[in-house]
């Protein structure tokens, strides 16, 4: 066994007896099974009475937790401590706060309320964010930086925290421990809890490396004795522990501030494709910091659905696997053919786990996310047909649990 891993069973034990011995009664969170589950994203509200309805028609639906976005890119949709306020939401108090309200409103209906973070991307967007205090802004030092000194170039898509940085994963653990302690939260959901970036491990074709700032390269130094170059494989396995480190730091945290709370994330099904990306899931469960395992499973046909999850069930599962499924694209499939492909995923994933979580609410409802559910006629036409179809079933399985 190497030292980090040697270190990390160690910590994972302390914990453990630690946490034990003060509460005087047995670890561990509280997870509900059979889990019903939906992801809602920032994008699909901007009022109150957004998320009133998001609420009302997630539970009218039978789904028992929602997955509600609050932090997208260094930005949060609550009233935190940390960070400022979301430009969706005009960058400062909307007047309500949206995290709040979504647990007053999913606990009155019997409904979880789990806190969906997006973790390591911190802007997103062609131009920098105006607000000073932004992340982006405020500590330029914590994004990634490529191996000619370039720092990672801003694009539609999301710019990210380093997470080798010792105090990057500091400051990200006092943010969500900021979340968790002061909302009625069931959960912390980590979504991008991985490099957001295309495999191997860098922008497709660029040949750019990340992270190789200074610091960075000094921290691996003095792990390994070894610079990226002598040993890609060792190079691509400290990046993953670093990543490993970030979720044992953060569960950490939270079995100590909401014990209750459980910690789940958003984890690639197919385990070498999510080990580009430096996640590893697997580490996670047999090093015993997180609580629930939700796969990214995205795929349009059930077969290859049903074979991804098998590996996470084979041997049996300390923790439960909820098969996180989404509504395809299927270009050549009649829609209420690709919507009852659809259903045959839902009872998959509940044959072989018990559970499934669906991606995303605006794929079944109207949405304040004009980009992705622009109120045209075949777009309300294919929500509609989805909610034909599905809904009846998400509700009978309400009624036999």
């Amino acid at each position: 066994m190497r030292m980090q891993e040697w270190i990390r069973s160690a910590l994972a034990l302390a914990l453990l007896v630690s946490v034990t011995l003060a509460s005087g009664c047995a670890l561990g969170p509280r997870v509900t099974e059979p889990m019903r589950a939906i992801w809602v994203t920032r994008f699909d509200y901007t009022t109150a009475e957004d998320v009133k309805r998001i609420v009302q028609n997630c539970a009218d639906a039978g789904f028992n937790a929602l997955l509600f976005q609050v932090r997208g890119n260094g930005t949060a949709f609550y009233d935190s401590s940390f960070e400022p306020w979301a430009d969706e939401l005009g960058g400062s108090d909307p007047g309500f706060d949206p995290l709040a309200l979504a647990c007053d409103e999913a606990h009155a209906r019997g409904v979880e309320l789990h806190a969906y973070v997006n973790v390591m991307p911190a802007w997103r967007g062609k131009q920098p964010p105006d607000n000073p205090e932004q992340l982006y802004n405020k500590r330029p030092e914590w994004f990634w930086y490529d191996q000619n000194g370039d720092r990672q170039a801003l694009s539609s898509f999301y710019v990210s925290l380093n997470p080798c940085l010792p105090e990057v994963r500091t400051y990200l653990v006092d943010v969500f421990r900021d979340l968790v302690s002061r909302y009625d939260v069931d959960g912390l959901h980590l979504d991008y809890i991985r490099f957001p970036n295309e495999p191997p491990a860098t922008p497709r074709g660029s040949g750019l490396d990340y992270p190789r700032d200074e610091q960075t390269l000094a921290l691996y130094k003095a792990d390994t004795g070894l610079a990226p170059d002598d040993d890609p494989e060792a190079w691509n396995r400290w990046r993953t522990d670093q990543v490993t480190q970030l979720v044992a730091d953060i569960h950490g945290m939270l079995r100590r501030t909401r014990p209750s709370a459980a910690l789940s994330a958003a984890i690639g099904s197919v385990r070498e494709r999510a080990l580009h990306h430096f996640q590893d899931g697997r580490q996670w469960i047999a090093d015993g910091v997180i609580d629930i395992v939700i796969l990214m499973n995205y795929t349009d046909s059930p077969t290859e659905f049903g074979q991804r999850i098998d590996p996470w069930v084979a041997d049996g599962s300390p923790v439960p696997i909820v098969p996180g499924l989404w509504f395809g694209r299927h270009p050549d499939t009649p829609l209420r053919e690709a919507v009852a492909m659809v259903g045959e995923q839902v009872d998959i994933a509940r044959e072989k786990t018990g559970n499934f979580c669906v991606f995303a609410y605006s794929s079944l409802f109207d949405s304040a996310d004009e980009e992705l559910t622009s109120q045209n006629e075949r777009q309300r036409n294919t929500r509609a047909v989805r909610r034909e179809i599905l809904l009846p079933r998400l509700k009978a399985l309400v009624e036999a649990s």
